[in-house]
């Protein structure tokens, strides 16, 4: 075990543990854009940064090692104004409409984007629908690579999208920027559910946020397991007014860890081609 402060707190944490793993076993809350529990940390956001005492400059919670005796600031002036320009940064350049822990953060930290004026560059460009399984708008990515690290080594392996160019030009592409059912993409889906931004959304839950009849707040929740093969994926049902919106799956569960196939992501079809008059009985 290794044992550090963190607000005053002295905290215990198994060897290996990150600064963010020790945060959360003293229930301090820590804002995060770019982490997910099943992938490789790629410091990309830098909205989870502390202050390290001895450390010179602010260090990332999410991929730190907690070390022996290690004193830990997460609310000092310097880091709460880091992480408010950060906010300010990606919100007066990205769309961040359909991102609520964002949003959350930025009325959190105070962040107004607004102080950049009207004239602040940004990433806006059309939404890309090239397939009937999901769209991507990428005037809302924040190039937080979880979709990336998704589709790479952490997760599918199947390496079909990946950050091209650089600077402000960065972006997320398919090999030669070519359309997604040109590329090796099998649609496992596992990108939607890393994407904290809604970059990457299903086509369904985007056709009803275009027609304006999207109520999240409606929806119901329910786990089940798939039923195309032995595997046992845990699948989490969104429904709406008797409908699924969507699937996703727990990340916090051991046979999946949020993964799915394209089948259990997106197969569900079959459920819901029934005759209408049956629908009012179930």
């Amino acid at each position: 075990m290794v044992e550090l402060t963190i607000d005053g707190l002295s905290v215990s944490v198994e060897d290996g543990a990150t600064i963010l793993d020790a945060c959360e076993r003293a229930q301090i809350e820590t804002p995060t854009l770019c982490f997910l529990e099943s992938l490789t940390p790629v410091n990309a956001c830098r909205v989870c940064v502390v202050e390290l005492e001895g450390s010179r400059v602010l260090v990332p919670a999410c991929a730190r090692r907690a070390e022996q005796g290690m004193k830990i600031q997460t609310d000092t002036p310097r880091v709460r104004h880091s992480r408010k320009m950060v906010l300010e940064f990606l919100a007066s350049s990205v769309d961040l409409s359909t991102a609520p822990d964002a949003q959350r953060y930025c009325e959190r930290y105070g962040a107004d984007p607004r102080r950049y004026g009207t004239e602040a560059e940004t990433v806006a460009q059309p939404v890309k629908i090239d397939n009937a399984l999901y769209v991507r708008d990428y005037s809302k990515c924040i190039l937080c690579y979880k979709c990336v690290e998704a589709c790479g080594a952490d997760a599918q392996n199947t390496f079909a999208i990946a950050v091209a160019g650089r600077g402000f030009n960065a972006h997320i592409s398919t090999e030669y920027d070519v359309p997604l059912p040109d590329s090796a993409c099998v649609y496992c889906g596992n990108c939607i559910g890393a994407c904290p931004t809604g970059a990457l959304m299903f086509s369904s839950e985007h056709e009803l946020r275009e027609r304006g009849e999207w109520n999240e707040a409606a929806q119901t929740q329910t786990d089940t397991i798939c039923s195309y093969c032995g595997v046992g994926c845990t699948l989490t049902l969104h429904v709406q007014e008797n409908s699924i919106v969507k699937v996703m799956s727990p990340v916090e569960n051991g046979t999946t860890n949020g993964h799915l196939c394209v089948k259990g992501r997106f197969g569900y079809q079959y459920v819901q081609n029934r005759p209408a008059d049956d629908v009012s009985s179930d």
